[in-house]
């Protein structure tokens, strides 16, 4: 797994609302979120960037205005064969 260090402003943390340990979650959380979106990630490599269950992520795009039927044909298939 690779690491990454972001520095942001002190004041970010308080003006999301968010606890200063959480910040990083939240981070990963809107990549995560705007990859998907805009086609860069499969919804599941989504929610591995974001470290949660895919139904949870998908649960959690709401929270962002996003459509949870970004998936295309072969991820169709694959969930589809998961449930067979």
């Amino acid at each position: 797994m690779t690491q990454v260090m972001v520095r942001i402003p002190e004041a970010t943390p308080v003006a999301l609302g968010l606890n200063p340990e959480r910040v990083g979650e939240a981070l990963l959380l809107a990549a995560a979120v705007q990859w998907y979106e805009s086609g860069r990630l499969s919804s599941g490599a989504a929610a591995e960037l974001a470290g949660m269950p895919k139904p949870l992520f998908l649960e959690r795009l709401k929270d962002f205005g996003v459509s949870t039927f970004r998936q295309n044909e072969e991820e169709l298939r694959e969930e589809l064969a998961k449930d067979s």
